[in-house]
């Protein structure tokens, strides 16, 4: 017997225990979304993880070839198209597409070495948020808060911040065969954050009797068909929601944050407004206690125009990234708090279309970053060939990522399964090495 079965068979299922524990006193009452021990000590308490949809070019950002300089033109070689410098205490070549968060260099340990099977963007895609490229799985988010729980007490565990609508939808936060209650709630960084959230119709009192005699119709039925998912994230979802009228407008409302720190972020500026939106949305939902925050910045898939292309989309999001770093240390929440940033993969060494000013698609090898959350500081890790086409050394595959993610959290990847169509799934599946000589 696993213990979702046990929890079901014994307590009426996820969604039951729930609801009763919204009404009870008594503290052997378990709520699906309570904390809970990790299997060693964490590094992270949370994850912030920023997607960039398209797949960023490495080889203009924080990939630096001298050969590539040196051979740009021969053949079909494109050099880099935006300049690198050394920056911080550390020495990390960075490009100037990024002048502001390269001022937190001594920050970021940058992964050189990432690679993964598909150069596909909807493969790839999918792949970076549930760990497969070919079947439906759980996401990263949804493991994260099936083995963590949540610290927030009216906010999901897992929350996603303008989301792709395609190239897996859904499925990139969803749960899959996981219990319903451990997707992850979709958010918007416009006006409102979540539609239709509030009543107009029913006044508090009566959405409260109105949601008690729906839960205990729900309850009922939950005696007669135990194991039941979708109906256990229902009951669960009914009461989220009913909280969520008063916890999502307070979290979400930016206007009562101090002027220098909307500016800290960008917010007072159009270029980096919305993308500065989602990273202080991140910032308080991580103060709330959110285990999962997902962030999505679109538009990286640069087959043209690269260098005006690449430099337009850094801007939108230099700002941002590098003052919720800021924010963070100043208020002592980077240390336990780990930013993952990157795409679904990277670009290649020969210019792509006619002239030959864009790079195709590259999963062999490319590059992403960590800050704060236990990895090493102003560090480099793995490099990819002189060309940058492929992961030489220090090679992180989609498996290795998640695995390293999950061990900074405190989850040993391998004992983190769910029994399902008779085998236990993990999200590394029969993969996966953790990056230990990242680990501060």
């Amino acid at each position: 017997m696993n213990r979702r079965h046990i929890l079901q068979t014994s307590s009426l299922g996820f969604g039951w225990l729930a609801l009763q524990a919204l009404h009870a006193e008594k503290p052997s009452m378990v709520n699906p979304l309570a904390p809970r021990q990790p299997h060693h000590e964490p590094k992270a308490k949370r994850v912030i993880f920023m997607f960039m949809a398209g797949g960023p070019s490495h080889l203009d950002t924080f990939d630096y070839k001298p050969e590539l300089v040196k051979n740009d033109g021969m053949g079909k070689l494109l050099g880099p198209v935006i300049d690198f410098k050394p920056r911080g205490k550390s020495g990390l070549m960075i490009s100037d597409a990024f002048p502001e968060l390269s001022n937190h260099a001594d920050d970021l340990c940058i992964l050189n070495g990432v690679r993964t099977n598909n150069p596909g963007h909807h493969q790839a895609t999918v792949a970076m948020h549930i760990g497969s490229e070919m079947f439906v799985r759980p996401s990263v988010g949804a493991w994260v808060v099936y083995g963590l729980g949540s610290e927030a007490q009216d906010l999901p565990g897992f929350v996603t911040i303008d989301p792709i609508s395609d190239l897996g939808g859904a499925m990139n936060y969803g749960s899959a065969f996981l219990p319903a209650t451990f997707q992850g709630t979709r958010l918007s960084s416009g006006a409102g954050g979540v539609p239709n959230l509030s009543n107009q119709r029913l006044s508090a009192s009566e959405q409260r009797k109105q949601l008690d005699f729906i839960q205990k119709a729900n309850a009922r039925l939950l005696t007669t068909q135990t194991g039941h998912p979708e109906l256990e994230g229902i009951v669960q979802s009914y009461e989220m929601a009913w909280k969520m009228q008063s916890s999502v407008p307070e979290v979400l409302d930016l206007g009562n944050e101090p002027d220098h720190i909307r500016s800290l972020y960008g917010l007072d500026d159009p270029t980096t407004e919305r993308f500065g939106n989602q990273c202080l949305m991140a910032r308080r939902m991580a103060e709330k206690g959110v285990r999962f925050i997902q962030l999505t910045s679109n538009g990286w898939d640069h087959h043209n125009n690269l260098k005006q292309a690449i430099t337009d989309r850094s801007a939108s999001i230099d700002k941002p990234i590098a003052g919720l770093i800021a924010d963070l240390k100043q208020r002592d929440m980077l240390k336990d708090t780990l930013i993952v940033w990157g795409g679904e993969f990277g670009r290649g060494s020969h210019g792509d279309n006619d002239p030959r000013n864009g790079r195709g698609h590259n999963a062999k090898g490319f590059s992403m970053w960590m800050a704060g959350g236990g990895v090493k500081g102003g560090f480099k890790y793995g490099s990819t060939n002189e060309l940058g086409n492929e992961a030489a050394e220090g090679i992180i595959g989609t498996h290795d990522l998640h695995a390293t993610i999950l061990h900074l959290l405190g989850l040993n990847h391998e004992r983190l399964t769910f029994r399902y169509a008779g085998r236990n799934f993990r999200l590394t599946d029969v993969e996966g090495e953790v990056a230990e000589a990242i680990i501060a």
